[in-house]
């Protein structure tokens, strides 16, 4: 058994005898250094139990709290811990196209259902969330606490939304910021599509920093209108503007050597797209952490302390 706190053991406890000894061997000296008021509020009037073991008591109590403090352990020495979990930027379109009804309620609301669904089947790993549309920004960091992501994709409005174009090569470069460190690099991404010409310049800069896409389609390739904040179609040259879902986000997808999903109802699209992940980095998402393994015993010498208190603070009865 060894201290933690060796240093503040030796500190306390040699001072804790130097008292000892003054309190045991020159009791009446003590009536020289406190006023004798002051001593009479200090001192116990009750002679119950006698004052020097009551001193004992109460010594013993202030060295077994110091023992306490100093922290006893047993030490097994490092351990070392297998961790499971990849680490992966999620990424939520909220460009103006994500307020078309054509799945129910919108695409927005549905693809932060399918974010949930998302967590829920990646309970150990560590994801960190964007948004993107003419610009990328962080809603949250890397972290395994899905309850903290879960609140975070419920508090995304319509509000969040951007009636601007989405740029692709924003989030290209953001993405590639964010997983630097990171080995595999893997980007999931929800979104409708977006237009070929950013999709190309997306597709070059995700394949130059290595990063594995997964993209998770909403819409349908029908389409519906866009809606404006309230809730109005949006012409263009005097006609109704209607977003479809453009696949070829997925094939950027396959070509990175990742793999797409067409959003459903149910949840089988978002389990196909885990297992894949899953079965694409077999053996690349355990870690290692070590640790330092030791039993603490500090309960035992403050548990004696208390007694030793207690005992020494009450007052016993006695025959008259």
């Amino acid at each position: 058994m060894v201290f933690v706190n060796p240093d503040f053991f030796w500190v306390m406890v040699i001072p804790l005898i130097v008292f000892t000894y003054l309190i045991l061997t020159h009791q009446n000296k003590l009536l020289e250094v406190f006023d004798e008021s002051v001593l009479k509020r200090l001192s116990i009037d009750d002679d119950s139990l006698p004052m020097v073991i009551r001193n004992l008591l109460l010594i013993f109590a202030i060295f077994f709290m110091i023992v306490a403090m100093a922290r006893p352990v047993i030490d097994h020495g490092d351990r070392v811990i297998q961790l499971k979990g990849l680490s992966a930027v999620v990424a939520l379109d909220i460009s103006g196209s994500m307020r078309a009804e054509d799945i129910y309620p919108n695409r927005l609301e549905f693809a932060k259902k399918k974010m949930l669904q998302l967590f829920e089947e990646m309970p150990t790993d560590e994801l960190s969330l964007i948004a993107f549309a003419y610009s990328s920004f962080a809603l949250a960091p890397f972290s395994s606490d899905k309850l903290t992501l879960r609140q975070i994709v419920e508090g995304v409005s319509a509000e969040y939304i951007n009636m601007s174009s989405t740029d692709f090569r924003a989030l290209g470069s953001f993405s590639a910021q964010l997983l630097k460190e990171k080995k595999p690099k893997i980007l999931i991404l929800f979104s409708d599509g977006g237009e070929r010409d950013d999709l190309a310049d997306f597709a070059k800069i995700i394949q130059k920093e290595g990063i594995i896409l997964y993209v998770v389609l909403i819409g349908t390739k029908e389409g519906s209108p866009v809606l404006d904040k309230k809730g109005k179609h949006i012409k263009h040259n005097g006609e109704i503007a209607i977003t479809q879902r453009n696949d070829a986000l997925g094939e950027i997808a396959i070509d990175s050597n990742g793999a797409f999903v067409i959003a459903s109802t149910g949840r089988d699209s978002i389990q196909k797209l885990v297992e894949t992940i899953r079965s694409h980095h077999q053996g690349k998402e355990k870690g290692e952490l070590t640790i330092h393994n030791r039993e603490e015993y500090f309960y035992y010498p403050l548990g004696l302390g208390i007694f030793f208190l207690f005992l020494g603070s009450i007052s016993l009865p006695r025959k008259k």
